[in-house]
């Protein structure tokens, strides 16, 4: 059974920085892609990155890209999501989810296994 477990949220002021993980259980971690979404009240999970199994692509919405960095570290089971320059429009749960297929899929139905979520809020 594959279990996905992030951490790392929390409150931070508008500008600041947050580093979330996301450790992966129970599965072979380096043959998935690993992304990152994120859901603010009343909204869909959107896309926010994603990482491919070789490490070597990563896609960003444009929202984030520039401010957040997607990486991964095969030999402690984790994905990181590096967020910098935070904005009040960032506040969401972020959830981070892996993928069978390896390759770097961007759609919530493409991904097998989900965590539960951690939630960040950026205060103005």
């Amino acid at each position: 059974q594959v279990q996905l477990v992030e951490s790392g949220g929390g409150l931070v002021e508008a500008g600041g920085s947050l580093r979330l993980s996301c450790v992966v259980s129970g599965g072979t971690f380096s043959d998935y892609a690993l992304g990152w979404f994120r859901q603010a009240p009343g909204k869909e999970r959107e896309f926010v990155a994603v990482i491919s199994w070789t490490g070597r692509t990563t896609y960003y919405a444009g929202s984030v890209k520039g401010r957040f960095t997607i990486s991964k570290d095969n030999a402690k089971n984790t994905v990181y999501l590096q967020m910098n320059s935070l904005k009040d429009e960032d506040t969401a749960t972020y959830y981070c989810a892996a993928a069978k297929t390896g390759w770097a899929v961007t759609t919530p139905a493409e991904f097998d296994y989900w965590g539960q979520g951690t939630q960040v809020t950026v205060s103005s």
